[in-house]
């Protein structure tokens, strides 16, 4: 042995999957390097546009650094990153061609809340609701973690509500009060952009 670390290329996704648990960014991006071209090649075929395709890849990544902690070893990476890429994929896909978005409504406690609204549109309408998705994901991103968690979720990934509950360690009469104050916040932060915005979550 000549005392010099193990470059992460030689490294199983074993031990790469043990680091990235503990935090260590460096293993993670590893194990993203590994399955970059499969990630890409299955969220373009859902997408496909390349542009939409690298952005839905991009916020996989974000998820699933966030939820390292709870990849279980008896499967593997990809095979877990890939159900993250088809989640947000397929998110996109229904945003782009059944928006706008209807609600991001806490009176629902249990019901979705990112819901497409079914309707023929223009051109020009489907760009804006296209643009006021990429607002609602952007906005999303920005909510403190406390409550983007429970609208990943119970919106974006439509567990039950029990399941989310489970998942937080709170009960559910907890969980759906947190996820009301969740769609009234991003609720609210959506409201700031334009009257359209505003007529959209009235």
């Amino acid at each position: 042995m000549n005392g010099h670390p193990i470059p992460l290329s030689e490294i199983s996704e074993q031990d790469l999957v043990r680091r990235a648990q503990s935090r260590d960014e460096a293993a993670f991006q590893e194990l993203i390097r590994r399955t970059a071209s499969t990630s890409m090649r299955l969220a373009l075929s859902i997408v496909k546009n390349r542009q939409e395709a690298e952005d839905q890849v991009q916020n996989s990544v974000f998820k699933a650094w966030q939820a390292i902690g709870s990849f279980r070893s008896d499967a593997k990476f990809s095979t877990w990153l890939g159900t993250i890429v088809t989640n947000h994929s397929l998110m996109q896909l229904r945003a782009s061609r059944r928006a706008p978005l209807s609600a991001v409504d806490d009176r629902r406690d249990d019901g979705p809340a990112l819901e497409p609204a079914d309707h023929s549109a223009s051109h020009e309408t489907v760009l804006g609701d296209r643009e006021m998705a990429d607002r609602l994901r952007r906005e999303l991103r920005l909510l403190p973690p406390l409550f983007r968690e429970i609208l990943d979720l119970r919106d974006l990934q439509e567990l039950p509500t029990g399941e989310v509950a489970s998942r937080l360690g709170i009960s559910e009469a907890a969980a759906k009060s947190r996820l009301a104050r969740a769609r009234q916040m991003l609720r609210q932060r959506m409201e700031r952009h334009s009257a359209h915005a505003t007529a959209l979550f009235a």
